[in-house]
């Protein structure tokens, strides 16, 4: 394994991670080549074999893999301080650009140049789901009985509505079992990797990440919506395998179809919206978070209510990740050589290509059409559309954005604002 160079000074540290955290555009797979080029090309701080075997671990983990490698490096080079410090500042310059926006949209939403401009979003959108489906299942699906488990996977949804949280765990034990051998885990170099030392780390961060929830628990009560809020995307936190698109279904559809908390085309937005800001994917579920206490903002005015919604969302989203690093980053050299663990990794991204295409269907039913319903009995529950309902402007509109993300190969946020600007035009000219 290659030598890292001396740690650098905690203050360029934090200069260094603030400016990745306003650069991370892209996604997961920009924000890793930016944190490569500043962190192994540009500085030496870390070493490429080191960074791919960090990357690879981060793999393992629920949650935003480009986040959590920012924190895993972070610990490397400075301890739990630079851990915090790294992964906070990767997350909060998008977390303020996506607050304002949430805000704008909030209040602006009724506005018709609004809506208009969004026709374009939802279609960028679109595009970009099915961009993200096809490079996983090149990715994932290298063998046959993976391309087996992602059709099954998309069956289980679209056709059963199984629970993603279900699916996940069923495709974990699936390919831990169909793992035929194990290889026995290297010994541990690193002194901290001890029982007694997890055990606490894991206790402490089980505190931070319930902070908010039992002071809510104890002032507005388990009946008020920010409890609600908290507790679906605390559940959410824990079965973000395969990064933002995998769990997007899941969420889109218990925050529209479960609670209620906006509508199918307002998700569009908000995945729109979390496209165009730095930082990771995932920060959507602030924009939810952010709109569901706006709409129900007893006993606050709704802007108030709004930002506490936003602030638990993050929140409980992102504090888990620091209790994954944190307390299972010294024990990295031994799941290495975890086989079962990777093979049951390996079955649930398969999965995660069901379930993204699930998530792209579900998305084009709703920007398609302007009326979908739910058809269900007590085995099968299955969205269709009202053909009536056919929307030629925004298949028009999704035509495009397909040409210009497939064919003319645009980068993702040059396509977007492309495409809102071409839904404005359409709805008002």
């Amino acid at each position: 394994m290659s030598v890292m160079a001396a740690a650098p000074e905690f203050s360029e540290l934090v200069r260094v991670f603030a400016r990745i955290g306003c650069l991370s555009f892209g996604g997961p797979a920009g924000q890793i080549a930016l944190m490569h080029k500043e962190l192994v090309e540009d500085r030496d701080w870390i070493g490429e074999e080191e960074y791919l075997h960090a990357l690879n671990f981060c793999h393992l983990l629920p949650g935003p893999e480009a986040q959590q490698l920012a924190t895993y490096i972070g610990w490397k080079l400075r301890g739990v301080r630079g851990g915090l410090v790294a992964g906070s500042l990767f997350v909060i310059p998008g977390a303020l650009v996506i607050l304002g926006l949430s805000i704008l949209y909030a209040y602006a939403a009724g506005l018709g140049w609004f809506a208009a401009l969004f026709l374009g979003v939802k279609a960028a959108v679109l595009a970009i789901v099915a961009q993200a489906l096809i490079r996983i299942a090149g990715r994932a699906l290298d063998r046959p009985h993976k391309r087996a488990i992602a059709f099954a996977s998309f069956i289980a949804l679209f056709v059963f509505a199984v629970p993603f949280p279900v699916l996940i765990i069923a495709a974990g034990l699936l390919g831990f079992f169909l793992t035929r051998h194990d290889v026995a885990s290297a010994p541990s170099h690193n002194a901290r990797a001890d029982m007694k030392g997890t055990i606490k780390t894991v206790a402490v961060w089980l505190s931070i990440w319930a902070v908010p929830m039992v002071a809510i628990a104890a002032t507005l009560g388990r009946d008020h919506e920010l409890w609600r809020i908290g507790s679906f995307f605390s559940q959410l936190a824990v079965v973000t395998f395969g990064g933002a698109y995998a769990v997007l279904a899941y969420m889109a559809q218990e925050a529209v179809q479960g609670f209620g908390w906006l509508s199918a085309g307002e998700m569009a937005d908000g995945l729109g919206l979390a496209e165009t800001t730095p930082g990771p994917l995932i920060m959507v579920t602030q924009f939810v978070g952010f709109l569901a206490a706006f709409r129900a903002p007893e006993p606050f005015a709704p802007l108030v209510a709004g930002l506490l919604g936003a602030g638990v969302t993050t929140w409980v989203t992102f504090a888990p990740c620091f209790l994954w690093i944190f307390a299972l980053a010294p024990w990295v050299e031994r799941l290495q050589h975890a086989v079962r663990l990777k093979g049951a990794l390996s079955a649930i991204a398969a999965a995660v290509v069901g379930v993204i295409a699930n998530l792209t269907l579900w998305f084009a039913l709703h920007v398609v059409f302007t009326r979908v319903a739910t058809h269900d009995n007590q085995l099968i529950r299955i969205v269709l559309p009202d053909l009536s309902s056919f929307d030629w402007q925004a298949a028009l509109l999704t035509l495009a954005a397909l040409l210009l993300l497939f064919v003319l190969k645009w980068r993702v946020l040059p396509m977007l604002i492309v495409m809102a600007l071409s839904g404005l035009v359409v709805r008002l000219v």
